[in-house]
């Protein structure tokens, strides 16, 4: 919908996304205003002419020889979309539902950590942008910038999830549910897969570790209780910045590995302090496991498999969507992440089964280049290439999007040469 005095206008319920494309279509191509390239593989390269080797290396980074990564792409490459035509799609709707949420599309913020290693705006920035665009955003607990500030930046009523790596502290752990709670965060989700960080290559072989260096360590400097931690072992969080992002990282990401016998405790805390919000769990990568989140009552999951940095080796995100989906689809609210980079991708995962899908480093690249306005150009982007496909392929809304839609390419295919790496 390119005509913004297409008569059709006046009867979506949903916002034009599409008309993004006219819009920077009308802007001078002289190199200062038009929007830069949002092809996943040239937003990568700007983003890592702008960023400082550290912020690169981690941002890219997966783990051990990347296979993971590649096998999340390849999967996307082996299903292939069946477009619909002379389908009426002039009033087709991008809207959905998520923990009784409204938002304008099935895609949300995935949760990433010290985003200021990217920008110095941080995870304010990209709250701002999530809020203004009604998708639902999701902070880290390794976030770069105050659970408070967060959900200020965000905005009243904007839909907000707070992301949990759990620490071996109790008192810890019930204060950042406490804060995110009174922060406007509405629905928790557990991230299982990171007891600590995968090997990742480039990561060790350049000492990249900003927690290391006293960077990163908001939501812990910001937190009574670890501040209390911090005092009981001699450190001034205010004055050894560097010890104590030392501590709290070590207290996140401490290498100690939870079972599912600490969940029914966490469950039961999160819903007293919430009051009974959702409380869901993000890695999930097996059908036994899903099945055990539904035994225990757990709302959601997120079939992830941290976008191949965590395991090497592992199964596609996308191919144990399709198993978990089968199994479980009907019985829990089923949200996907891993290599997600463009509205088909979207597409095929909702399609397979997925209710919801998580978005990471598109906006981070986005973040990296200009800051909120990067990341705003490339959510309106995806929004508008969501809008977009829905129209010339066919589909009115997100209930269009299922299995049949779809049929399957060649079990494996090298998509990524080395020069490619998406």
């Amino acid at each position: 919908m390119s005509d913004p005095t297409n008569p059709h206008i006046k009867e979506r319920t949903t916002p034009q996304w599409g008309l993004y494309q006219r819009e920077n279509f009308w802007k001078p191509n002289d190199g200062k205003i038009a929007p830069f390239n949002t092809d996943p593989a040239k937003l990568e390269e700007r983003a890592k002419e702008r960023l400082s080797e550290g912020g690169w290396y981690y941002a890219s980074s997966n783990a051990g020889m990347s296979t993971t990564h590649l096998a999340n792409r390849q999967a996307f490459y082996r299903h292939r979309i069946i477009p619909n035509q002379l389908v009426d799609t002039n009033t087709r709707d991008t809207t959905t539902t998520i923990f009784n949420h409204k938002v304008s599309a099935p895609i949300g913020f995935a949760p990433i950590g010290i985003n200021k290693i990217y920008h110095p705006a941080g995870e304010s920035a990209v709250a701002k942008v999530a809020g203004e665009l009604n998708l639902p955003y999701c902070l880290s607990t390794a976030g770069s910038t105050s659970i408070e500030d967060v959900g200020a930046a965000n905005g009243e009523g904007s839909p907000r999830f707070y992301q949990l790596y759990m620490p071996h502290d109790d008192e810890l752990t019930l204060s950042l549910m406490t804060r995110a709670w009174e922060a406007g965060f509405d629905a928790l989700i557990l991230t299982t897969d990171t007891w600590q960080l995968g090997w990742r290559h480039d990561d060790v072989a350049h000492s990249n570790y900003a927690f290391y260096r006293g960077f990163g360590a908001d939501l812990g400097l910001s937190d009574p209780v670890f501040r209390k931690r911090c005092a009981e072992d001699g450190i001034d969080p205010d004055v050894d910045v560097v010890q104590a992002s030392s501590k709290w990282i070590d207290s996140v990401w401490h290498g100690r590995a939870w079972s599912w016998e600490k969940i029914p405790w966490l469950m039961r805390e999160w819903k007293r302090i919430s009051g009974g919000r959702p409380f869901a769990i993000k890695g999930i990568q097996s059908v036994k496991d899903a099945k055990k989140c539904v035994e225990l009552g757990v709302e959601g999951i997120v079939v992830s498999n941290h976008a191949g940095r965590q395991v090497d080796g592992a199964v596609a995100s996308l191919d144990a969507l399709e198993k978990i989906v089968e199994a479980v689809g009907d019985k829990i609210y089923v949200m996907f992440d891993s290599g997600v980079r463009g509205a088909s991708d979207v597409v095929k995962a909702l399609a397979i089964g997925a209710k919801f899908v998580f978005v990471g480093r598109l906006w981070i690249w986005g973040l990296s280049i200009m800051g909120e306005d990067g990341v705003r150009h490339v959510m309106k982007s995806l929004l508008a290439d969501l809008d977009i496909l829905m129209g010339v392929a066919g589909f009115n809304g997100v209930e269009d999007f299922e299995k049949s839609i779809l049929e399957s390419g060649p079990k494996s295919y090298n998509l990524i040469p080395e020069k490619r790496k998406l």
